[in-house]
């Protein structure tokens, strides 16, 4: 199993664990922004499982190494492309502390969970169209119980405060310090630091090596956003980083320019 998983100036930046999306960028754009990078974010988890499973013959070191390798690559590569235009939340749990933090209204943060969780859905497919499986199937693993509770709470914390931290301090090293935190994950954590409801979702409709149980979901997701809503208030305090204001629509008219004065010919 994998993660996943996560400014534009610092206060703003430090609102989510990516960035506050600009106020300039219509919510459209945001959406779709959204739901097209978490759809990615699945197929490179949920492939990656698949392909190196296949390639190892089920060895599940190396389908870990291969899936902390891909999947923190592929987490920096989808960052750096949508941290301009939404944010690149991507994660439900990176969009809850945004939403805490004042960096996104109730019907932009809806939105973007909406986005997720349809991203998370494509990506499953997309995935398994490339390995000619099912298009969703029920995952079959069991993964319950307070270690892992305690496992993914603890790593979605860790996220969260990752991202708040460097987004007040070092905002342009944020997508490659989240990603390499998301790679570590899937070592010191039991779980394999998901630490994304979305991907939680997701891991739920598929049967290949990143499968778990539905009835397993919830417990993950549960924990996950306790460990963000910890996290979000002590690193906000801790880091020094100020709530965002809220976004104000950047105005959809050009400023009139005066007009230079001609001197009239004599």
């Amino acid at each position: 199993m994998a993660t996943v998983s996560p400014l534009v100036s610092a206060h703003r930046a430090a609102a989510s664990v990516t960035s506050a999306a600009p106020s300039t960028v219509s919510l459209a754009r945001r959406i779709v922004a959204e739901g097209l990078g978490t759809a990615l974010l699945i197929a490179v988890v949920i492939g990656t499982g698949i392909h190196a499973s296949r390639l190892s013959g089920g060895d599940a070191t190396w389908t870990l190494l291969a899936q902390s390798l891909a999947g923190g690559a592929g987490l920096l590569a989808l960052l750096t492309m949508f941290t301009p235009v939404s944010g690149a939340h991507l994660n439900p749990a990176v969009t809850l502390s945004a939403l805490l933090r004042g960096g996104l209204r109730g019907r932009e943060a809806a939105a973007y969970l909406a986005a997720q969780a349809v991203g998370a859905a494509l990506g499953v497919a997309a995935a398994h169209a490339m390995y000619g499986m099912p298009v969703w199937a029920a995952g079959t693993h069991a993964a319950t119980g307070p270690t892992l509770w305690w496992s993914e709470a603890l790593a979605t914390f860790g996220l969260i405060g990752v991202g708040i931290a460097c987004g007040r301090h070092a905002p342009k090293q944020l997508p490659l310090v989240v990603a390499a935190y998301i790679a570590a994950g899937y070592w010191f954590t039991s779980s394999s630091s998901l630490a994304n409801p979305a991907l939680a979702f997701a891991c739920a409709l598929t049967d290949g090596p990143s499968g778990i149980r539905p009835g397993d979901v919830p417990g993950y997701m549960l924990a996950q956003l306790a460990g963000a809503l910890l996290a979000t208030p002590l690193f906000t305090w801790l880091m020094g980083a100020a709530p965002a204001p809220a976004k104000i629509a950047a105005p959809t008219t050009a400023p009139v320019k005066a007009l230079p004065m001609r001197r009239r010919a004599h």
